[in-house]
């Protein structure tokens, strides 16, 4: 876990305007800058960005925050792989409560995939294999292709560029075997593989001199592990949060391809099965979820265990089988582009293939066998909402030929209700006084004490909520950071300033009270004499500049 005291001295370090300015072109405009949203479609700017309060805001989708958040936003990042970013961009180390982090990442696998890469450019059966498989010379770059020698010439390498042995082995790059060491990828294609921040964590090799073993990826490590990463996600996921789209594939080539072709939101697992571990992953943009799978018996295998597993999790989306020994790669170096997209855009809902798999593994000619599927079937149903239970039991008994599911089998249930569902509408009416309140709040936190001394959040008729969370410390959240960079919004500058405000406020206040009391009748004549005397007493003193300490 990265320190408290590391996360406070690196945003000490960070400029928003800088770390913003660095991803969207910003304009001044008087104490602040201003831009078109990057987390939304918009034709005039409704983006701020604050250098004195260190925040940006959006008036028109609310997105706001510090720093941090807009990388996170931004580069779809959970919080401590931005801080790591920052940290990177920054050239700030960070520490963390666990010491064998404090050490600097080292640096072996870059110096790697860079010699991988140089490598590459001379080695004829490697880019005669590239340009066979249609890969363009951009892709190349793109994806950081490279190729890696012989065992030796790699730990020279390492060596001559001074890492350690163990570094290179707690990256992975290395093994160690019979009192030597060797390295992990010989005479092969290399992938360089990303985390989702952009750094690099492991390699994919694909051999070209025939080793049984095609493909190999680098073993678990204290960076890389297979089953939460996805191949070229942090170049996928601008597009995947754009589109709302992800095609998940089977492998390197595909991607490569597949981007080559105009699919930039396309990623790959990483020699292995999607998992639970992958999904907070495909969660973020909550994307529609293509798996786009080989149709031999492996591939349909795998393509069936997704389809579970993201239906259950109440994933959108479908699958893609292809046949005839082709799988994307081949479709886009084969020119088929247009029919490639159709079958995408036809995917298959993951419920229905499911269903349709299960059926196909039984012989529905038996009756015994059409029990079993039907059991199957209905336990796979209640994985799901009820709502789709009701709809896809019907869906299972017409493939079953004619055999009903009865409604008893399926056991229903009503969904949970949403306790993240909001308690009220938001109130859009604007208030400036109030506003302006809760500014002095924000800027000037030395005043609260006199303002709480004749101010009940309460008595705010519009902004009461925001009033209270300002008083709470809460500054980061939208509605106040809406606020704070709000230029048309002045906050109080001194306690007489503030004195004179809440005088005007509370008379105008307690004259509302009186006019109240005035008409109440169900109230007894002495109630109503000693709300009268008490009000006219407030406002008598408010008018001859005397602030009043506030009573419920």
């Amino acid at each position: 876990m990265i320190t408290q005291d590391s996360i406070e001295a690196l945003k000490a370090r960070l400029d928003i305007v800088d770390v913003v300015g660095s991803y969207v072109e910003l304009k001044k405009a008087g104490a602040n800058y201003k831009a078109p949203c990057p987390f939304h479609d918009e034709k005039s700017p409704s983006f701020v960005v604050s250098p004195s309060k260190g925040i940006y805001h959006c008036f028109g989708c609310g997105a706001g925050g510090d720093s941090i958040k807009f990388t996170m936003e931004y580069e779809k990042l959970n919080y401590p792989e931005a801080l790591e970013k920052l940290a990177d961009n920054y050239n700030f180390t960070l520490t963390h409560t666990d010491n064998k982090h404090n050490k600097p990442r080292s640096q072996v696998m870059d110096k790697l995939d860079e010699w991988y890469q140089n490598l590459l450019t001379s080695k004829q059966s490697a880019l005669a294999y590239i340009k066979e498989r249609g890969i363009y010379e951009s892709s190349v770059e793109k994806f950081g292709i490279g190729y890696a020698p012989e065992s030796d010439a790699t730990i020279n390498y390492i060596k001559s560029q001074l890492f350690s042995m163990n570094e290179a082995l707690d990256m992975g790059v290395v093994g160690y075997d019979g009192g030597r060491n060797f390295a992990r990828f010989i005479e092969r294609i290399t992938f360089p593989i990303h985390s989702a921040n952009g750094s690099i964590v492991g390699f994919g090799g694909r051999t070209i001199t025939g080793h049984q073993a095609k493909y190999v990826n680098s073993p678990e490590t204290a960076f890389f592990n297979k089953s939460r990463l996805l191949y070229a996600y942090h170049h996928a996921k601008q597009t995947v949060h754009k589109t709302k789209e992800i095609i998940i594939t089977e492998g390197y080539l595909d991607v490569i391809m597949l981007h080559q072709a105009g699919f930039t939101n396309a990623v790959a697992t990483l020699g292995t099965a999607l998992t639970p571990e992958h999904l907070p992953l495909l969660r973020k943009g909550e994307p529609k979820v293509i798996m786009a799978y080989d149709g031999d018996k492996a591939g349909r295998a795998a393509a069936l265990k997704a389809s579970r597993l993201l239906s259950a999790g109440g994933f959108n989306g479908g699958v893609v089988i292809f046949g005839d020994g082709l799988d994307p790669a081949d479709m886009v170096n084969n020119g088929d582009v247009e029919e490639l997209a159709t079958m995408i855009r036809d995917a298959k809902p993951f419920i229905e293939f499911v269903l349709e798999e299960l059926l196909s593994l039984y012989d529905l000619r038996d009756p015994k066998a059409k029990e079993s599927c039907m059991q199957e079937g209905i336990a796979y149903l209640k994985t799901l909402s009820p709502l789709l239970q009701e709809e896809y039991k019907t869906f299972l008994a017409s493939r079953l030929g004619g055999l009903g599911v009865s409604p008893s089998l399926v056991r229903m249930g009503q969904s949970p209700a949403d306790k993240n569902a909001p308690l009220m509408q938001k109130n859009t009416h604007k208030d400036m006084w109030e506003l302006s309140l809760i500014k002095t709040v924000l800027e000037h936190p030395e005043l609260i004490d006199q303002m709480l001394d004749a101010l009940d959040p309460s008595l705010l008729q519009f902004h009461s909520r925001e009033f209270l969370l300002s008083l709470q410390g809460k500054n980061d959240e939208p509605s106040l950071m809406a606020i704070a960079v709000d230029d048309q919004i002045k906050s109080l500058k001194d306690e007489e300033s503030l004195k004179a405000e809440l005088i005007t406020f509370l008379t105008k206040h307690y004259e509302r009270e009186l006019r109240k009391i005035n008409m109440q009748t169900a109230m007894s004549f002495e109630q109503k004499a000693f709300y009268i005397r008490m009000f006219r007493g407030k406002i008598s003193k408010h008018k001859r500049g005397e602030l009043v300490t506030f009573e419920s």
